[in-house]
């Protein structure tokens, strides 16, 4: 029987869908990511494997995803074009849907130079976008770069990412639509705190259509510490976290920190439901996946449609 990408399946027929992030272990230890995934198991939709992310080496994200399918999860591969020219590109992905991954998130990558091999080489061969091209050209017309017909196309769910806070901010909506027009079916954004600019972001959206023509997904993730907000205010690059947040977590005593980021993060996705344009939420919980049932629960989103 021909496997399908539940995440698809869960929003083409107008569900509101949860996907989660997990990382990959930094060894070849396949518990770790097991258990990872049976945390999550039951209430998410998919599952986002990152791809050595921040420049870090990791297991790589094609042999988690497989480890997950195995467990009976349905994977989101993330891909970047940091790390492999465009021929190890497009034979991953064809092997990622030999292995009945459905799922594909393409993403140029953080630098390397933020991870633990600086020295490493950035191979940018293509860009995010130039990826999506590629995946839909030999998905839809059965073709690699330069024309070569496959004899087996892939079968993979398109998605891509969008941060709604960077600089400059009237142009986010215009790189976003690249993105569809290149064949992104579905978007997971940056992580929201800024309620008020996220909506203006939306706003546009709508006006342009946009939410019309892709499923979008927007990011959350628990705070642990107030020294956590002001780290990712100032030191993330792209994220916004207005200082009334930052202040609500200092008010709060240490120990009760990580119940004010979660509180925090349960009135967000409230309030995501309500936005017209929204279909799902993403969470990236950040080494701390135990947390995402309860998110998921307390938020009226538990249990999970079956499809």
């Amino acid at each position: 029987m021909e496997v399908e990408s539940n995440l698809k399946k869960v929003l083409m027929n107008g569900h509101f869908a949860v996907t989660a992030e997990c990382g990959p272990p930094k060894g070849a230890d396949p518990d770790v990511i097991q258990k990872k995934g049976n945390i999550l198991k039951g209430y998410v939709d998919s599952v986002n494997v990152t791809d050595n992310q921040t420049g870090v080496v990791r297991l790589c994200s094609l042999a988690a995803c497989a480890i997950l399918k195995r467990e009976g999860l349905d994977p989101v591969l993330q891909m970047v074009t940091r790390d492999r020219n465009r021929i190890a590109l497009q034979s991953d992905v064809l092997g990622a849907s030999a292995l009945g991954i459905r799922n594909i998130l393409c993403l140029s990558g953080d630098h390397q130079s933020f991870g633990n091999q600086r020295e490493a080489k950035g191979v940018f061969d293509i860009d995010s976008i130039q990826l999506i091209q590629t995946v839909r050209s030999m998905r839809d017309e059965g073709k690699v770069i330069g024309g070569d017909v496959l004899i087996q196309p892939p079968d993979l769910f398109i998605g891509t990412t969008e941060n709604p806070f960077a600089d400059p901010f009237q142009y986010r909506v215009l790189r976003l639509e690249k993105k569809i027009m290149a064949g992104a079916e579905f978007i997971q954004t940056q992580c929201i705190y800024n309620i008020a600019r996220f909506k203006e972001w939306m706003k546009q959206v709508q006006d342009r259509g946009i939410d019309k023509k892709v499923y979008i997904l927007g990011g959350i993730t628990p705070m642990k510490s107030a020294s956590m907000a002001q780290y990712m205010n100032t030191k993330v690059a792209g994220m916004d976290i207005p200082d009334h947040m930052i202040m609500r977590m200092k008010s709060v005593a240490a120990k009760n920190q990580r119940e004010e980021g979660i509180k925090i993060a349960i009135e967000t996705i409230e309030v995501l439901k309500e936005i017209k344009g929204i279909q799902g939420i993403h969470i990236m919980a950040i080494e701390w996946e135990e947390i995402v049932p309860r998110l998921v629960e307390e938020a009226g989103l538990y249990p999970r449609p079956a499809v």
